[in-house]
């Protein structure tokens, strides 16, 4: 018989090696595949940081240039799909309708899976803010990478450069994270053999449940509401008197402030137009955590990445619902490489359980 503590949130739990991410909650430290997140945006987009973490994996890991082109082909595969798309979509919400196109994507399909996942996603979504707005999808241009074409097909036409430039810098950031829910999902799927579009898809469905992937859009709410920086310290108390989760503070595993905050901050700062909404949302933050002080204390909560997440994409102009449906465009690179990795180690995650019901006499 079996007879062991329970941990439901498995906090603390190993379950695996992994060559692909470490989040340091206690020193406020992300490392992907060896580099810090601050130095490895800096020097590496959204190809860049696919390319690393596929090192040693899949077709063209490790070759930024190889990545770019398979990526490209594999936009212009998923366009086929899109008129498919958009009936079947109808109706639905951004992450919804993505859930549909990756269910459409074939075993079959001979270009390599993660390249046709993590190429899919863009010009699904882009294909399903359009019909929204009653205008037709946008073929995409295979000569551009994934966050200059993405920007293309929502408008119409090209960004300026320093749009992009943070469209790529927020996908580079969000490309992994250690086992979080949506990637351990993703690799308890790929542990049965069920392959990468599987995995991935169990993966978004995790990713849209509020508790994980839901955050940046309330944000911006908050920020509305409150309204004026001077009503921020009023309206915390009153949150905290009724005991309302406070959206952008706090994480399972940060004890500190998330690193890729103040990356996402310092990409909206370059962002034109966005000088005075950032210094508004940096003394709300202020009032935010001396709230969290005096309400939560001996609890070790800060700024997480939703928080400055939402201000990049509200000047990117993406529309709110649609911000988890982004967050998977660029987690996706993360979850193919799990699935990778998980594959490499062969053997089907089955953990046990404690019964606690009845049993027969």
């Amino acid at each position: 018989m079996l007879q062991t503590r329970v941990n439901s949130g498995l906090d603390g739990v190993i379950v695996a090696d992994t060559v692909m991410s470490e989040v340091d909650g206690e020193e406020g430290r992300l490392v992907v595949r060896g580099h810090a997140v601050e130095e490895l945006v800096a020097t590496r987009g959204y190809e860049g940081v696919a390319a690393l973490l596929w090192e040693g994996y899949g077709e063209g890991g490790g070759d930024e240039a190889a990545v770019r082109g398979g990526l490209a082909a594999a936009r212009v595969r998923a366009f086929e799909l899109v008129p498919r798309l958009l009936v079947a979509a109808e109706g639905l919400t951004p992450v919804e309708g993505l859930r549909v196109g990756l269910g459409m994507l074939p075993d079959s399909d001979p270009i390599p899976h993660h390249y046709l996942v993590c190429g899919a996603m863009p010009v699904f979504l882009a294909a399903l803010l359009n019909a929204a707005k009653g205008l037709s999808a946008i073929a995409p241009d295979p000569s551009l990478s994934t966050a200059q074409d993405l920007l293309r097909m929502i408008r119409g036409q090209r960004a300026p450069e320093v749009f992009e430039k943070g469209l790529d810098t927020y996908l580079a950031t969000v490309a992994d994270h250690g086992f979080n829910a949506s990637t351990f999902t993703a690799r308890v799927v790929a542990s049965t053999d069920a392959g990468l579009i599987s995995s991935v898809l169990a993966g978004l469905c995790a990713l849209k449940g509020p508790k994980h992937g839901g955050a940046p859009g309330p944000v911006l709410d908050m920020l509305d509401e409150i309204g004026d920086a001077s009503r921020a310290e009023a309206w915390f108390d009153d949150v905290f008197a009724r005991n309302v989760t406070l959206m952008g503070f706090g994480h399972r595993i940060y004890k500190v402030r998330d690193p890729r905050a103040d990356v996402l901050k310092a990409a909206v700062a370059k962002l034109p137009e966005t000088s005075g909404r950032l210094a508004y949302a940096s003394e709300v933050e202020k009032a935010a955590i001396a709230a969290l002080r005096r309400h939560k204390p001996g609890r070790r909560l800060d700024t997480n990445v939703e928080y400055y997440t939402a201000l990049l994409l509200e000047a990117l102009d993406i529309p709110r619902e649609a911000f988890t449906a982004l967050f998977a465009v660029g987690r996706v690179a993360g979850w193919s490489a799990h699935v990778f990795e998980q594959a490499k180690g062969g053997r089907i995650i089955r953990p046990q359980s404690n019964y606690v019901g009845a049993r027969p006499s």
